[in-house]
């Protein structure tokens, strides 16, 4: 299945330009961009993963993690396979980085928009989270079932790296009431393992926050790559700049995908993020897989 895009441009010669992830990609006749699931054809930008749900699960809201909008509720979750970032750490990469393969891999079961909002409703639960993978890249298909969502009285709910333009920002922005953005690292560590621009994150941060929309931020801590002071104080001051109320997950680091031979995040490094947070005046900082 698969749906013309809505975030593009046309250029000269048959190419392309998608303005759904930062990374904003020139794509040529028969190519896809980084993601890999948005391509190129005959002159016009394709999402050949609109709805195909390669994952999807009743979870309650706290897993995504989201502890302070709507505890104690069940959010209706689905992923596609693709990503716009390449992290060597990822905890979903048997769908995320599944398409960075030489040969396309494209798998999922195939639903429209009105089967995921009906899905949802019969399993009782108050929000669909778009999750699993990066929902930027199958945006069009958010916004779909985002809209019908809303009709019926569900909330939406984004798991994202943050990596949106502001088109893609605002393309979805009235439909979405959640979100929780992973703060990786710093610049440095933005460039060497996931392939992205820590800045254009940060702003996205500002841009829900500022709009109205309910921010949770997580940051998986990977010891000796984004556990220093440096960094953690940094990110708490950013974090804390922005509004004192946003919710900070930090997450323990267990050995996953490229990095097995990494060691799980010491107790005491969680410990010490989790002071370094409340020093920043953070209000709600929460520790993750302990």
């Amino acid at each position: 299945m698969s749906k013309e895009c809505i975030l593009y441009k046309k250029l000269k010669e048959n190419k392309v330009q998608c303005l759904a992830c930062a990374h904003k990609c020139i794509i040529s006749q028969g190519k896809t961009g980084i993601c890999r699931v948005r391509e190129n054809i005959d002159g016009r930008l394709f999402l050949i993963v609109y709805g195909r749900i390669a994952s999807m699960n009743k979870d309650p809201i706290e897993k995504k993690p989201i502890y302070r909008f709507m505890p104690q509720t069940y959010a209706f979750s689905i992923g596609t396979v693709g990503c716009n970032f390449k992290c060597d750490f990822c905890q979903n990469y048997n769908i995320s980085q599944v398409t960075k393969n030489e040969k396309k891999f494209i798998f999922g079961e195939k639903f429209s928009p009105e089967q995921i909002v009906e899905m949802a409703i019969k399993t009782e639960c108050k929000s669909i989270a778009y999750t699993y993978n990066e929902p930027a890249i199958f945006i069009e298909f958010v916004k779909d079932c985002s809209v019908i969502a809303k009709e019926k009285g569900l909330k939406n709910i984004l798991v994202t790296n943050g990596y949106f333009t502001k088109e893609s920002f605002d393309y979805i922005k009235d439909f979405i009431d959640a979100i929780n953005i992973d703060l990786k690292g710093d610049e440095d560590f933005y460039k060497k393992f996931c392939f992205g621009n820590q800045k254009k994150v940060l702003e996205n941060i500002k841009r829900f926050y500022d709009y109205g929309i309910h921010v949770e931020i997580t940051t998986l801590i990977i010891p000796d790559e984004n556990d220093s002071d440096n960094f953690l104080i940094k990110a708490a001051k950013f974090i804390s700049s922005v509004s004192k109320d946003i919710p900070w997950h930090i997450t323990r680091f267990f050995p996953k995908y490229k990095m097995t031979h990494k060691k799980i995040t010491p107790i005491e490094t969680m410990k010490r993020a989790e002071k370094i947070g409340k020093q920043a005046g953070l209000k709600y900082v929460y520790l993750g897989n302990i």
